[in-house]
Order: C-alpha cells, then sequence, then structure tokens
C-alpha cells in the first residue's frame, strides 16, 4: 500500500503548473512519443485563466482552442473537436457514431444533457443477434457488417447544441477537420498499435482494408502520413446543406448501401431510420455527494444513475478518513459498485420504452444499499443483487447483460463565457462495425443490447426494439458547487467507464486530489463479483489485501482515457489527460 501512495506521490509531483502554451508544446511531444501507444506517462495538470479543451488527441485539441481564441462558443468548439477526432482518431469515435452531452450553461446556472445514442432500425426485432441455432450470436459474428449498426447521431447532437449556443457559421466549422483530411495528418502510435492490433477484421472488409493498409497490405506504420479526401467531401457537404445531408440525402443512401448491401452480414437499417433520427434533449440526473451535485446523462445511459447510487451508498461511510492506502476504502468503493451494476443489468434501459424506477437513487434505498456494506460478514454473493427500490410503476424485469467493448472517446471544453461541454463520443468496438463509407466508419451499436431479449417469458430491460436505444455507460459528468461548475469528467471504456469516473471523483472529493492525480491513480473494478486491478501499477500490492477479504482477484489492462477540467477557487481553470492515452489538455 506504500507503494501505491509513492506512486501518487511521484504523479503530483510532476504535475507542475504552467500556462496552456508552452504546456500544449510539451504535452503534444509527450503524447505522441512511442510510450503513450503502450503505457503511462506522467502528465502535468494544464492551467488556463480563460478557456480550455482537454482531449483524445493533440491534433483535435489544438484545433478546438483555435475556435475558442477567435471567439467561439464551447458549441462551436465541439463540432470542431468531434469532427477532427473523427478524422485522427476513428476506431473510437466520429460522425458514423453517437453521443451523450453534458451542458452547463454559464448565463442560466441550467445542466442539460443532448441524447445522440444511436437508435435500432424500425425493422429490427428482440431476435436481432439471435443465430440460426436459436442462440445467441458471438459477439464478433454480431459485430462484423450491417446487422450491429444503429441510426447515428452525432451530427444531429451537433446542429442542436450550435443551433442553441453557436457562435460561428457552420459551414466554417467543418474546414480545419476538411483540410486536415485533404492534406493528410501523421499516424499517431496509438492509431497504429490498433490497426495492427484489428488487421485480421480489417483487412477482411474492402472498404476499410484500402484506408488503413498501405499499397503491399501492409498496416499503417506510426508516422505515416494518411489522406482522407472523400471525409473532406463528406464534411463540406453537411457544412453547406446542414444536417439534412447526412441524414436524407446521399450520405444517407451510403450509409443504407453499405449496412443493407454487407456480403455476409447485411442489416436491417433504411432510409427512413435516417430520415427520423432525433438527437433528445433530456434531463440531467443529478445525484448529491458531500453537500455537491453530481449531474450527468440519464436512460439510455446507465452512466449518471449507476455513479449517483455508488456516491449514494459510499456517503455512508467516510472514505476521507479511510484514505486510498486502506484495503476497506476499496472494499467499500468495490461493493457499492457491485450494487449499483446488479441495479442496472435488471432496471435500466431507454426510458422511452422501459419505465426505471426513480428510485434508484431514494436516499433511504441507498441507506438500506449501504447496510449490506456494514455487515460483518462484508457483501455477500448472494446480497450483491438487484435491490427493490421505490417505484412510480412496477415493472419487474429479468436480469441482463450486454457486452459493451470499450472504443470511445471523452472531451471537456470550457469557453470565455463559462458554458461547460462534457461530451463522450462513440461508434462502440474499435473500427465499429469495421464498414466505412464517405470517409467515416459506422459504428457497431446495436450490440450494446442484450443479445438473450427473454427467458422462460420474462423480459430483458435492454433487449432489441424497433427504434430503441441500447443502454450505455457513457458518464460524461459535472459537478456542480453552489450551483457552480467544480469538475467536468468523462472518460471511455466500456461498462467500465462507471468505476473509472466513480473512482476518480472520489479521488478529487474525498481525497482531495487534483485532477491529474485522479486520473492517474491505478485502477481498481468490481462490477460482478471479481475484483479487477489495473495491470503494471501500484495496484497489485492490493491483490494480497483483496484476497484476504474475500475476493477473486485478476490483474488486466484497463486502458481509461479520463480527460477533465476543474475549477479552481481562484477562477483558474485546471486541466488533466490521462496518462494511459495521447490525450492533452490546453488552453488560455
Amino acid at each position: 500500500m506504500k507503494q501505491v501512495l509513492a506512486t501518487l506521490a511521484a504523479v503530483s509531483a510532476a504535475a507542475v503548473l504552467t500556462f496552456s502554451q508552452p504546456a500544449f508544446s510539451q504535452q503534444t511531444t509527450d503524447a505522441l512519443a512511442p510510450e503513450a501507444a503502450t503505457g503511462q506517462q506522467a502528465k502535468s495538470a494544464v492551467r488556463a485563466r480563460e478557456f480550455m479543451v482537454v482531449a483524445a488527441n493533440p491534433l483535435a485539441a489544438e484545433a478546438g482552442l483555435s475556435v475558442l481564441r477567435d471567439g467561439g462558443s464551447a458549441a462551436d468548439a465541439l463540432v470542431v473537436v468531434q469532427t477532427v477526432l473523427g478524422l485522427v482518431e476513428p476506431q473510437s469515435s466520429g460522425i458514423g457514431g453517437g453521443a451523450f452531452l453534458v451542458w452547463y450553461d454559464a448565463a442560466t446556472g441550467k445542466v442539460t444533457t443532448i441524447d445522440g445514442r444511436e437508435t435500432a432500425p424500425m425493422a429490427a426485432t428482440p431476435e436481432l443477434f439471435i443465430g440460426d441455432d436459436g442462440k445467441p450470436m458471438e459477439f464478433f459474428e454480431a459485430v462484423v457488417g450491417g446487422r450491429s449498426v444503429g441510426a447515428p447521431g452525432v451530427v444531429r447532437l451537433m446542429q442542436k447544441i450550435h443551433e442553441r449556443h453557436g457562435k460561428k457559421d457552420w459551414a466554417q466549422l467543418f474546414e480545419p477537420a476538411a483540410r486536415m483530411a485533404e492534406a493528410g495528418f501523421t499516424v499517431s502510435p496509438r492509431l497504429a498499435a490498433l490497426i495492427d492490433e484489428d488487421a485480421p477484421l480489417l483487412a477482411a472488409q474492402p472498404s476499410t482494408r484500402s484506408y488503413f493498409f498501405d499499397g503491399s497490405g501492409t498496416p499503417l506504420q506510426q508516422g505515416s502520413a494518411l489522406l482522407n479526401p472523400a471525409y473532406a467531401e463528406t464534411l463540406r457537404t453537411i457544412g453547406a446543406e446542414g444536417a439534412d445531408a447526412f441524414y436524407k440525402r446521399p450520405i444517407a443512401e451510403a450509409i443504407v448501401s453499405a449496412v443493407q448491401g454487407h456480403p455476409n452480414n447485411p442489416g436491417k437499417l433504411s432510409l427512413e431510420d435516417l430520415a427520423n433520427y432525433e438527437a433528445k434533449e433530456r434531463e440531467a440526473v443529478c445525484a448529491p455527494y458531500r453537500g455537491l451535485d453530481v449531474c450527468g446523462m440519464g436512460p439510455p445511459s446507465s452512466g449518471a444513475l449507476a455513479i449517483g447510487q455508488i456516491l449514494g451508498i459510499l456517503s455512508e461511510f467516510d472514505l476521507e478518513g479511510l484514505g486510498p492506502e486502506d484495503p476497506q476504502s476499496w472494499r467499500l468503493i468495490g461493493d457499492a459498485t457491485r450494487l449499483a451494476f446488479a441495479d442496472r443489468g435488471r432496471y435500466v434501459a431507454d426510458r422511452d420504452f422501459v419505465d426505471v424506477p426513480k428510485g434508484l437513487l431514494n436516499p433511504d434505498y441507498l441507506k438500506s444499499r449501504a447496510a449490506l456494506l456494514k455487515r460483518p460478514d462484508g457483501l455477500s454473493a448472494e446480497a450483491a443483487k438487484a435491490g427493490d427500490p421505490p417505484w412510480d410503476k412496477a415493472e419487474l424485469r429479468l436480469d441482463g447483460v450486454s457486452l459493451e467493448v470499450p472504443s470511445t472517446s471523452h472531451f471537456v471544453i470550457v469557453d470565455a463565457d463559462g458554458n461547460v461541454a462534457s461530451m463522450t463520443s462513440s461508434i462502440e468496438n474499435g473500427f465499429g462495425a469495421r464498414l466505412m463509407t464517405r470517409g467515416f466508419l459506422l459504428n457497431n451499436q446495436l450490440t450494446d443490447f442484450s443479445f438473450a431479449p427473454q427467458e422462460n417469458g420474462e423480459a430483458v430491460a435492454n433487449r432489441v426494439e424497433p427504434g430503441k436505444r441500447p443502454r450505455s455507460s457513457m458518464s460524461p459528468t459535472i459537478v456542480l458547487r453552489d450551483g457552480k461548475p467544480l469538475f467536468a469528467l468523462g472518460s471511455p471504456g466500456g461498462s467500465n467507464i462507471i468505476p473509472y469516473v466513480a473512482q476518480s471523483l472520489v479521488g478529487l472529493i474525498d481525497w482531495k486530489m487534483d485532477i491529474s492525480e485522479a486520473f492517474a491513480m491505478p485502477h481498481f473494478s468490481n462490477r460482478f463479483g471479481r475484483y479487477d486491478l489495473e495491470a503494471g501499477t501500484a495496484a497489485a500490492e492490493l491483490a494480497d489485501d483483496l484476497q484476504a477479504l474475500g475476493y477473486e482477484v485478476r490483474t488486466t489492462d484497463m486502458n481509461s482515457g479520463l480527460h477533465g477540467v476543474a475549477f479552481l477557487a481562484d477562477g483558474t481553470l485546471e486541466g488533466g489527460a490521462d496518462p494511459r492515452r495521447e490525450g492533452v489538455a490546453v488552453g488560455d
């Protein structure tokens, strides 16, 4: 345990605070170093006075910062950051995918959310992922091809937030990514490593083979120049004609052709599905913790509810007094996470299709859940089951499990007016459905549904239904103190997003870490009973302690991509980027 603290101390010592431009230059150099593709590199916390961007690739962060410097809003910078990420980090997010946005409006003090999650085709049935043998398909059998593709939501989301809060001309916001696509960009170490890792699946699809491999059939290498003129044309079409150009015209036809025309695994997405897609504004889900309000995205995201439950349970315990060096802290955090995931598996799905109990965040209910952690024998496997929260309408559901494989991106933008965008964007699995059209990859988000829709006549909440949005763990978060932003953060990582963000919040709030320390902490995750410890970190020092407490323990890679901003008492912005990836914080 001393080694855990020593690691944190070392990270803290590395977090020398500087102002934006020198820090950006060093951050860019660090992020693109070869080690960043496979291991951690200490990154400095970055401070700014007026505005800030924290994103998963330096090229995207710099492009967003340029918009803010030119007087643009966070909504303007969001469009630029997302379109550049779709070019330089295509395996994680893009206009062929979906996103959740949590937005703080400085003028009104209101937090709202926009749901840009993909939808299932209207022709889809609950048996979409049931094979000819009557059994659920294997994951990659379902992923690769058109079957897994849902109607993308990112473009509608970008237009919706720009219409409300944009200052710059819509068309001009697509130019930075379009020019970069025409001129070419340098393949980063991370992108090269992921192309190589996924080479068999990418090579099997003509559209991805022609883009991610050179003329000799070799996966693109780090430092290669990659051009994407088709993406530039697509972006300029959307810029000139608006989001309808993506959802109703030749771009939509190209998407449907790629999905329905796949030779081995065609999908059901139609032109009508695209034309009818809507990015939905939803009320933020906010939960109290230590006098703060932790706000995020509600269903179809399980993020804000699960994080709210975890923190609500933990509020019954003195984590500050225990500290990060005490195994009991991790017992409590892990068991609170297990309870939240049990409720998530049974009750949480698209709220337009399933009655999700508001009582999941009821204080008395969370006290009863916390009481399970106070038992002398700890939280038994039997006790780590879904609870019985207060209902507005009783609707019992069967526990369901869906596999979320991490390939996602999170970014935070703060503009000069004090508006905050915390957005998590994804195409689901790395490189999505391995289908590319018009210069962008298509998502495989429908595999976030439960493959098995029912058992013995009982329905799984997160089953496939026409027009439904699959449950997600994406957890864009904004924390308020007295109605003002204190932290904005989020992460990729599949269902591990929830423990990544919850653990970071404990580090920030209970253990008074700065944002770089919180993001650099070794990861601990207990979603379903087994405790996963992050390989190659001091987390392994806890293995014996956790085994002595009765847990099965596994050491494994846990590649988060936490990005966030802390709002300091003196008005300074402090940005942090996960040392496990290529992201940077930049600002003025």
